[in-house]
């Protein structure tokens, strides 16, 4: 599969790809894994990278510290999915590949099986962060849009064929980065990789549906009970929403299902930066940032030990609530009064 005119792939991708590729033997035992609570990109990358290994002769499985969320269930292939008993998979790996994080933090309970398998950890990711990995080949470029592009200039860069079932989770690992090639990340090259998936045979009216118009009634609930929560502060550009207490719970839903509530916050006009707040399994507080303009989300994130991208970052504190959102909110004011222009 030669690049094209308009899809050149940058030397240090095109160095990373083949570093990558040069460590695959044929019937290796292949771990892929990503991020806690992971999202499309994650596992869409996760997916088609599946598929690119399999069709190379490789026993891939994928090995992820919390379950793939039900609405990407549909482009999952049967057998694929060892979460459930991902730290033997991880301890009988030849290679493990990491993808769309490079911190051993972000993967959850699996962080001490990864660190002390002693085998090759590839990563392949499109954040903002130095890495905590153990060694292995490098895929990583921030200014890329999504992991699943990184995956895509692999199999580019190698020859790898991309079937329609690799092509369609891309895809969704680009759509839903992009929020659905809305936000700023949504770059001329990534619109190119796009179409080069759909030429693949992805069908991209059913993977709307599957993905955004497929909502359980108690997503719904939720994002109306966390809606009421809504603060804006129109003089400083700042709006944040808290996620009520056992409200999961309450409506049989997952942490999946708050993905693009903060976006609600930042649509009104005038804000520059918008924050979710919600606890987490183990008692942490986990924030979300979204932003506009020159705001930089994870310059904010960075300060709270977390990370992303300019415009999407997330952290979480080991704090209560409101002693979190103190020191969020205060940090907030005082980057938007004095370091946000």
């Amino acid at each position: 599969m030669p690049s094209t005119p308009s899809l050149v792939i940058p030397p240090e991708r095109s160095a990373g790809a083949r570093q990558i590729a040069a460590v695959f033997s044929k019937g290796q035992r292949v771990a892929l894994t990503t991020h806690v609570n992971a999202d499309g990109d994650g596992v869409g990358s996760e997916i088609g990278l599946w598929h690119l290994l399999r069709a190379q002769g490789l026993h891939s499985l994928i090995a992820n510290s919390t379950g793939i969320p039900d609405r990407f269930s549909f482009m999952v292939p049967s057998g694929a999915d060892a979460s459930d008993h991902a730290t033997k998979e991880i301890a009988k790996a030849d290679i493990i590949v990491v993808l769309d994080i490079s911190d051993l933090g972000r993967l959850g309970d699996l962080a001490t099986a990864v660190r002390d398998r002693g085998v090759p950890v590839v990563c392949i990711d499109h954040h903002v962060s130095q890495g905590t990995l153990p060694a292995g080949p490098r895929l990583v470029a921030p200014e890329a849009t999504a992991t699943a592009e990184l995956v895509f200039d692999l199999a580019t860069e190698v020859g790898w064929s991309l079937s329609a079932d690799a092509a369609r989770a891309l895809y969704v690992g680009l759509l839903t980065d992009t929020g659905g090639f809305r936000f700023s990340n949504t770059t001329a090259r990534a619109l190119r990789v796009a179409a080069a998936l759909l030429e693949h045979g992805v069908d991209p009216e059913s993977i709307y549906e599957a993905v955004y118009a497929n909502a359980p009634e108690g997503r719904v609930r939720l994002l109306s009970d966390v809606l009421q929560t809504l603060v804006v502060e129109p003089e400083r550009g700042l709006a944040w929403m808290t996620v009520p207490p056992g409200a999961l719970e309450r409506y049989g839903v997952t942490p999946d299902d708050l993905e693009g509530i903060v976006e609600y916050a930042r649509s009104i006009a005038g804000v520059r930066l918008a924050l979710l707040f919600r606890q987490i399994a183990n008692g942490r507080i986990k924030v979300s940032f979204r932003s506009l303009g020159s705001v930089d989300s994870a310059a904010l994130a960075q300060a709270f030990g977390g990370g992303g991208h300019h415009k999407a970052a997330g952290a979480s504190l080991d704090v209560p609530l409101g002693d979190a959102q103190t020191a969020v909110l205060q940090a907030a004011r005082s980057y938007l009064k004095n370091g946000a222009r």
